[in-house]
């Protein structure tokens, strides 16, 4: 399983988004607070349509207590200022791709302690950053390709 986590996510329609992709391909959502918005938000749950109850999610009060919990796995640190792509690393089962809020990405001193698995997605330089949702997807998608889209149709 791959596991997705938003740092304090802002805006509920990529949460939304983001749930509605772990549903579809199996993946977990980690939900680190505090979050943007009530889990009731009409936008996330938009989003996300029918499927939020199909979607695996935990909330975590803090991303050590996540990463305490799960200090076994891999962990992959999404941001747009790094020099290692995402098709750098071979992933496997259990990995988890850290997506930091949307107004700021992830805290500088997360990025400096985890450098060497810090990975971002390539693009023009014409725009800042992609939308946290199609960030998610890509990088979802990418790590199942990789091991071989288990337990997919």
């Amino acid at each position: 399983m791959i596991h997705i986590v938003l740092i304090e996510p802002e805006i509920p329609s990529n949460t939304g988004n983001i749930g509605r992709t772990c549903a579809a391909t199996g993946a977990r959502l980690h939900l680190v607070h505090p979050l943007g918005f009530e889990t009731d938000n009409k936008a996330l749950k938009r989003a996300g349509l029918d499927y939020w109850h199909e979607v695996d999610v935990e909330h975590h009060e803090s991303f050590e207590a996540l990463q305490a919990k799960y200090s076994d796995h891999r962990f992959f640190f999404v941001e747009t200022r790094t020099d290692h792509l995402y098709t750098d690393f071979k992933y496997q089962d259990g990995d988890f791709f850290v997506l930091g809020k949307e107004s700021a990405g992830l805290p500088k001193d997360m990025l400096e302690v985890h450098k060497e698995t810090c990975i971002r997605l390539p693009m023009t330089g014409v725009v800042r950053s992609l939308n946290l949702s199609n960030v998610a997807a890509v990088i979802v998608y990418d790590a199942l390709r990789q091991i071989g889209f288990s337990n997919m149709d």
